[in-house]
């Protein structure tokens, strides 16, 4: 067999619809679409979510929980996967991304214990797990915080409306 002799499966295509093309067409007038009402007409269809006056099913289900608008998302780093440093080494964020471990210098960084650290290294990052700190400094290294909320100094403005 060459490729001008291969053919598609019977059925598998199908001839397009000419549409308000006279009676002839078989699809004239209406076009298919019936007679009068909401879907026969141009322009937005019916919108997804709206029940003709019957409240919502999003409104008749009830809500639970919270969720917050604006989530902090952490970028997630195994311990195991710091064996990739030399030992007593530093590693910070901007190591992590130089190994390709994080992929953004502005997301916070947190520290998971899954696996084994081999070597003792000073890590610094934004949140630990507490089996992390403990596996990092079991390897006689260090698990450092960042503290991003550093205390704002009064101005004399507040002072003296106080």
């Amino acid at each position: 067999m060459q490729l001008h002799q291969l053919r598609s499966p019977e059925g598998s295509r199908r001839r397009k619809k000419y549409r308000g093309r006279g009676a002839a067409s078989g699809l004239g007038k209406t076009s298919g679409r019936g007679d009068k009402g909401q879907r026969s007409r141009s322009g937005r269809g019916i919108l997804i979510g709206l029940e003709g006056g019957q409240i919502p099913l999003i409104r008749r289900i009830p809500k639970v929980g919270f969720h917050t608008l604006n989530p902090v998302v952490y970028q997630v780093v195994h311990v195991e996967d710091l064996n990739r440093f030399e030992a007593n080494a530093k590693v910070d964020i901007v190591a992590l991304k130089a190994k390709q471990m994080v992929s953004s210098l502005r997301k916070p960084v947190k520290i998971l214990g899954d696996g084994e650290l081999k070597k003792s290294l000073t890590v610094v990052a934004d949140k630990f797990t507490a089996s992390a700190a403990a596996k990092i400094t079991k390897a006689g290294g260090k698990a450092e915080v960042i503290s991003k909320e550093q205390e704002k100094p009064v101005t004399s403005d507040k002072k003296a409306k106080n």
